[in-house]
């Protein structure tokens, strides 16, 4: 099989990264609600999107200049493609069209985000807030806000249909060009932040589990929970062990697997070693590992 899917699966620690609708003084966190009663926030995909497409803006000077309402709705411009646009050519693009013009021009994405979402249950933090000291300068009451807080690992996956890169009907993009926008975002996801309400928040992951294989999957997507107990966390090491058991075709996914962390993170770090032994470095060393696959891919 010719491996073009690349899958990972990251764990960083957070506060509070997207809020959705508020209700009068009050700003309330995107959350999940699951079945036991336990309540989750998140950062949905958009917002990751977001990110990385303004530090891809900042680091390798992706074109964000490539939208307008000239059909009467944010879009993407008729007469861009994706060699223009970065953003364009991994996650994709609708552009809508009238009846007598005829089809919309869709182009689904190579790249696959899913939601951040906390490992950590929401316990209902929130932040009384007020500009009183605005307010005194000038001897008025000051404005009142409550804010909902929360602190605590996230988890997400992406994934890379790398035969897709760099392909879109008659277009099709030179492999340095394609190889180099696939290192870019994988350097951008290595250094991920979110800028909001005055905080600048590290997305940077703390553990990275992944690779490249046979199929575009998000295999530990779902896989990753953590314990907690007497202010230690570990990774639950029984779901990472059954999901590296999988096979595609009779080759185990645990063949292409490779582990990225940050010491000291988790309390069974030295465990986690063992599962995945020869195979565990810094984070660092798992995002260089990763881009030489992809160089190696291209170059077929």
């Amino acid at each position: 099989m010719n491996k073009n899917g690349l899958s990972i699966t990251m764990i960083f620690k957070a506060q509070s990264l997207n809020y959705g609708e508020g209700i009068g003084n009050i700003s309330e966190l995107k959350k999940l609600t699951r079945g036991d009663g336990s309540v989750y926030t998140f950062a949905s995909r958009q917002a990751l999107r977001y990110d990385i497409a303004r530090i891809g803006n900042k680091l390798f000077g992706w074109n964000l200049e490539v939208v307008d309402k000239s059909k009467g709705t944010v879009q993407f411009k008729d007469e861009l493609t994706i060699e223009d646009s970065e953003e364009m050519d991994l996650f994709g693009y609708m552009k809508t069209a009238k009846k007598e013009e005829g089809n919309s021009s869709i182009r689904s994405a190579a790249v696959r985000l899913s939601n951040a979402i906390s490992l950590e249950d929401y316990k209902s933090d929130m932040d009384f807030l007020n500009n009183k000291g605005l307010a005194d300068r000038i001897n008025e009451f000051p404005n009142l806000a409550n804010i909902e807080q929360h602190l605590s690992f996230y988890t997400y996956t992406i994934t890379i249909d790398l035969a897709k890169v760099g392909v879109d009907d008659n277009v099709e993009i030179d492999k340095e060009i394609r190889a180099k926008r696939v290192k870019e975002l994988l350097e951008i996801i290595k250094v991920l932040n979110r800028d909001i309400r005055g905080r600048e928040e590290n997305l940077s992951p703390l553990f990275v589990i992944g690779g490249i294989y046979d199929l575009n999957s998000p295999f530990f997507l779902g896989r990753i929970e953590l314990e907690g107990r007497n202010k230690e966390f570990s990774l639950n090491t029984n779901m990472l062990k059954d999901t590296i058991n999988l096979k595609i075709g009779g080759n185990s996914i645990y063949d292409d697997t490779k582990v990225g962390i940050i010491k000291d993170t988790f309390k069974n770090e030295k465990e986690i070693e063992e599962i995945f032994e020869g195979k565990v470095s810094n984070v660092q060393d798992f995002f260089e590992n990763l881009e030489k696959q992809v160089e190696e891919y291209y170059k077929k």
